[in-house]
């Protein structure tokens, strides 16, 4: 339920997850009006954020991440239903395939109707993401297809072409006690009775989810591109503006279905921050690798260094790669010297 910063966490892993570098970049923020989160994922910088009353928006791309945190929003207590399920690996293949077949259907949807979600394919979706190992999850571009009656190896069937739509065959994740919402369960009480719907596992769950919904209840949820929700009708309107961009790096493969966008997505992302970081009542936090944005500093920026969890990889570029991940911070930002001032100025 909580992060390793402490703070609440999504109910799913998810690779380049920022809960780690939550105080450092409140910090550079400080007290704003408005916070807008273009590239979402877990949410981490949202979930990890300071109480404080302000506009929340959040976008993803990715259909089944804008619907997991609007149907977490709108339904938790449905969602969790759909989520707590024990680990099984011919599960976890059929539902990928379930999954991957409504991914178009999905995004349709969201887009036509901005309260509609489906409690069923969000809380498969998070149990998948639970069960999966590294990157992959429902991104359609496995080898594994349904052939209208059942999920074959597209590999054995050349005539059937493109791979588009599939999904990889892999073991669940097996490699501990489990991660999200198969991990070690904290002491809980067990309820009363002998209903299974109130087991420690499902109450844990359950609790988890209804603490999401609380805090998500009046976050805008949107679904698309992230250039979208950093417009001024978005961001400036609303008064000073915290801005945390965290897309997808130029070096290495990203989360789920946004996997393989990598380095144009960055540069355009470096490209608008360049234009626009001089904005008075914008403070807007970019991340990366070291060296990734530095064209910025000339324009103003300063950096903030910060050690990522490694994760599952342990080859020598993984471990370098999390050790110089680095935060580009915006001329208005609060650089921690005048926070310091400040607190002696205080002080006296």
């Amino acid at each position: 339920m909580k992060s390793l910063a402490g703070t609440l966490a999504a109910p799913f892993p998810y690779f380049g997850g920022k809960s780690l570098a939550c105080e450092t970049v409140w910090k550079v923020f400080g007290t704003v009006d408005n916070y807008v989160e273009p590239f979402a994922g877990s949410a981490a910088m949202l979930l990890g954020a300071p109480d404080g009353k302000r506009v929340e928006t959040i976008n993803d791309a990715d259909g089944f991440v804008a619907n997991f945190w609007r149907a977490v929003a709108y339904d938790a207590e449905a969602v969790a239903g759909y989520t707590d399920w024990p680990v099984n690996e011919a599960d976890l293949l059929a539902r990928h395939s379930w999954l991957v077949r409504q991914a178009a259907d999905l995004l349709n949807n969201l887009h036509a109707d901005p309260e509609w979600f489906d409690a069923k394919i969000a809380g498969w979706w998070c149990w998948g993401a639970c069960n999966w190992i590294g990157s992959g999850w429902c991104s359609g571009l496995g080898p594994w297809v349904h052939n209208g009656e059942t999920v074959v190896d597209i590999r054995q069937l050349p005539h059937l072409g493109d791979a588009g739509g599939g999904v990889n065959r892999l073991l669940p994740h097996l490699g501990n006690a489990g991660q999200g919402v198969n991990r070690k369960l904290p002491h809980l009480s067990a309820g009363q009775g002998v209903n299974p719907l109130h087991s420690p596992r499902s109450e844990y769950i359950q609790t988890w989810f209804a603490a999401l919904q609380a805090r998500m209840r009046d976050v805008r949820v949107t679904c698309g591109d992230w250039g979208r929700v950093v417009k001024d009708s978005v961001t400036t309107r609303h008064g000073l503006t915290g801005l945390f961009l965290d897309p997808p790096y130029t070096k290495g493969a990203m989360d789920y279905s946004a996997g393989g966008v990598g380095g144009p997505l960055a540069d355009e992302v470096r490209e608008w921050c360049a234009k626009n970081g001089e904005t008075q009542s914008l403070r807007i936090v970019l991340c990366g690798h070291a060296g990734e944005h530095d064209a910025l500093i000339a324009n103003g920026w300063f950096t903030v260094p910060w050690t990522a969890r490694k994760g599952y990889a342990v080859t020598d570029e993984a471990v370098e790669n999390s050790a110089s991940e680095t935060i580009w911070c915006s001329p208005n930002c609060i650089r921690q010297d005048t926070v310091i001032r400040d607190l002696f100025s205080e002080a006296a």
